[in-house]
């Protein structure tokens, strides 16, 4: 694997880490838009979709952002172009199905910038062809559940692993691990990805219960209908109808919603909310089944006029399913 990029004005002492990770409750953050300055962040699957959103948010909201992806060009595309915009960032091509390339992966941001304070894990094994094929229980695959669980699963624990020592040099961390609508409520389809993102709800709470006394915290994020550009071109009016009318919010999700989330979870004012997975879905899981049903013919009507499409955000080719 080639080097990282490494931006010019690389100075790793100009990031010494937070002297006290969970400020006290009598002195509370103040509410600062660039308020991960002096925080290292490395995002996974970080270049395209919500990894991408998320790289760009850390990076305005002040942190040193390593981009991490099995597509090489994509992240540093992304970090290119925020270094462009005078922000912090560096590219890694990292396949986390491969522990040794997690390893060099959390060392680039040690590296770059003198330590590590977020990490998010959030690459995923999306590809067409291994959606295409995690279709019924009966039809597993048991090689191609194992290459969805290495991935999926032990991508984020093996990082985790190797994220968590740079942390605790640091006096403390954030993991935010993005699970997903379809590991707490069941689809008809994908019972693999659904079976892996579920057990990110029960690996976030067991990082957060081993380290919390010594300042790490873990986080999920569970996303629900992401509605990229990609998958947008990809989707029928009809098929994002039927989405909407699951969503209590008049549209659906993009991925920028998701990075907000990811960036307060990795401040300081969220450091008293650990070892949960919080939902980011408009509503989607909230309801029950036969919402709608309910619906009268006037509110679905309303629900078609009020779809609103997700803001233009350039990327890749489409690698996300509905229900991220």
């Amino acid at each position: 694997m080639s080097n990282p990029e490494l931006p010019h004005t690389l100075n790793p002492s100009s990031h010494p880490g937070p002297s006290n990770p969970s400020p006290s409750p009598h002195q509370p953050p103040q509410n600062d838009l660039r308020n991960l300055r002096n925080k290292v962040a490395l995002v996974t699957g970080g270049g395209s979709g919500i990894g991408r959103a998320t790289a760009i948010v850390l990076a305005e909201r002040g942190a040193a952002v390593v981009v991490a992806d099995i597509n090489a060009e994509a992240a540093k595309e992304v970090a290119a172009d925020l270094a462009a915009r005078g922000l912090e960032a560096v590219s890694v091509a990292a396949d986390v199905s491969d522990e040794e390339q997690i390893r060099r992966m959390t060392a680039t941001a040690v590296t770059a910038f003198g330590g590590l304070d977020i990490l998010h894990n959030n690459a995923a094994l999306l590809s067409p062809d291994v959606l295409a094929r995690d279709r019924s229980i009966t039809e597993i695959d048991g090689e191609l559940f194992a290459r969805v669980l290495r991935v999926n699963v032990l991508g984020y624990t093996l990082s985790a692993k190797h994220a968590i020592p740079h942390m605790l040099a640091r006096g403390g961390g954030v993991i935010v691990n993005t699970s997903s609508a379809a590991g707490i409520q069941a689809e008809l389809v994908r019972p693999m990805y659904g079976t892996s993102k579920a057990a990110i709800l029960g690996l976030t709470r067991s990082i957060a219960t081993q380290y919390g006394k010594q300042g790490i915290r873990a986080v999920g994020v569970a996303p629900g209908v992401v509605l990229t550009p990609a998958l947008s071109d990809n989707l029928t009016p009809e098929q994002q109808l039927g989405l909407t009318r699951h969503t209590l919010t008049p549209r659906v999700g993009t991925p920028e919603d998701i990075a907000y989330l990811v960036a307060f979870l990795a401040s300081d004012e969220a450091g008293y909310i650990t070892g949960t997975t919080i939902s980011v879905d408009g509503g989607f899981t909230s309801h029950f089944a036969t919402y709608c049903e309910e619906l009268t013919a006037a509110e679905l009507a309303s629900v078609e006029t009020r779809i609103v499409p997700p803001p233009v955000v350039a990327e890749g080719p489409l690698t996300q399913p509905a229900v991220r």
